[in-house]
């Protein structure tokens, strides 16, 4: 029903919240905003993490993990991800272990 009413008129709105972005209307500023530059939910990082292959080298990719969230080469919430990859890697790796 919403695409009925809005219908050839898609472009006329666009054209409006423009030209309230424009004249300062900071709502319309900022959907303009985050139509052009959305949000960015995730981002590539780079930093060294050792490889893992026991119990042990996990504690040290956690360590690394930490200095880097330290120096600020990952956020808190990144390093938190990480964690959780290097958490289930290493209980899929004991799994296996347990397995052979």
């Amino acid at each position: 029903m919403m695409e009925q009413l809005l219908d050839g008129e898609a472009e006329a709105i666009v054209r409006k919240a423009v030209e309230k972005a424009k004249e300062g209307d900071s709502i319309a500023l900022r959907l303009c905003l985050e139509r052009i530059v959305p949000p960015r939910r995730d981002r590539p990082i780079s930093f060294a993490l050792p490889t893992i292959m026991t119990a042990a080298d996990a504690m040290k990719a956690t360590g690394a993990l930490i200095a880097a969230v330290v120096s600020g080469e990952v956020t808190p919430s990144e390093a938190a991800e990480l964690s959780k990859l290097i958490k289930g890697y290493l209980a899929q790796a004991l799994l296996g272990e347990l397995h052979a």
